[in-house]
């Protein structure tokens, strides 16, 4: 990835919308070679689509939680059946498979607490697999809706701090 390709993806990022020639226009290059970068980002599986931001309210499920699990027994079979489980709900908004004391977090959006409570207890907790479950009532969710491209790792730089001579 070069200063173009990041270019790209910063803009691509702010407006997903626009055109291949709007796109060109705004970053100074021909839209042949616009064209030409994007459909190499996506072949490269850097793009993975274009999706639409939803306004959680504005469809009914103002309500954010986040669900703490821990399994039992935890084997592959148990994680990857409860991962896909939870996935498929129509509440869940997003799932970390995660280290520690929990084996997933499960991000959900539902209409108001009762229902956070009835999708807890009737498609989470009652699940075979389930050693625990905790849920925290989300009271702000700030989402970052674009990626900044890291520069590529150079040689290392001495650390701050203290040194051993």
């Amino acid at each position: 990835m070069d200063e173009l390709d990041t270019a790209i993806l910063a803009e691509l990022q702010r407006d997903g919308r626009q055109t291949n020639k709007e796109l060109a226009e705004h970053l100074g290059i021909a839209a042949s070679t616009c064209l030409e970068r994007v459909r190499s980002l996506r072949s490269a599986g850097v793009i993975e689509g274009f999706h639409a931001e939803v306004n959680l309210d504005a469809v009914g499920r103002p309500v954010q939680a986040l669900i703490n699990v821990r399994l039992h027994p935890k084997i592959r079979e148990a994680v990857e059946g409860f991962r896909d489980y939870v996935a498929a709900l129509p509440e869940t908004l997003a799932v970390f498979v995660v280290s520690g004391g929990d084996d997933f977090i499960i991000q959900v959006g539902v209409r108001d607490a009762g229902h956070l409570r009835d999708f807890v207890l009737d498609h989470v907790a009652r699940h075979r697999n389930i050693a625990d479950v905790r849920t925290s009532l989300v009271y702000d969710h700030i989402r970052k809706t674009s990626v900044e491209v890291l520069p590529p790792e150079g040689p290392s730089r001495p650390r701050t701090g203290r040194t051993n001579k």
